[in-house]
């Protein structure tokens, strides 16, 4: 019976650490769709631009907001934030990287 209540209690943290915890991945995902839509909006600036050279640069720079978007994205999910405990005020700093 004894062992049979620790196999039980090993399987359930067992369980429990494959969960991925109490993290919200949302949060991350509002991350990247923050720094998607700024991205978006520098490319929208490129497609406008006459000049071949600065619509380059401007593309570039959407690129890497777009790559320092996911970047936070993972990051958050790494550390598993539990968003249901944060402010308004804390996810949106989390949020855009403040």
């Amino acid at each position: 019976m004894r062992n049979l209540i620790k196999a039980a209690a090993l399987a359930g943290l067992f369980a429990l650490a494959a969960c991925g915890g109490k993290g919200d991945d949302s949060l991350g995902d509002n991350a990247a769709d923050a720094a998607d839509a700024a991205a978006d909006n520098i490319d929208a600036i490129a497609d406008n631009t006459a000049n071949d050279a600065v619509a380059e640069n401007l593309e570039a720079q959407a690129d890497a907001l777009r790559e320092k978007g996911e970047a936070r994205e993972d990051a958050i999910d790494r550390a598993d934030v539990n968003a249901q405990a944060m402010t308004p005020a804390q996810k949106e700093a989390v949020t855009n990287g403040l």
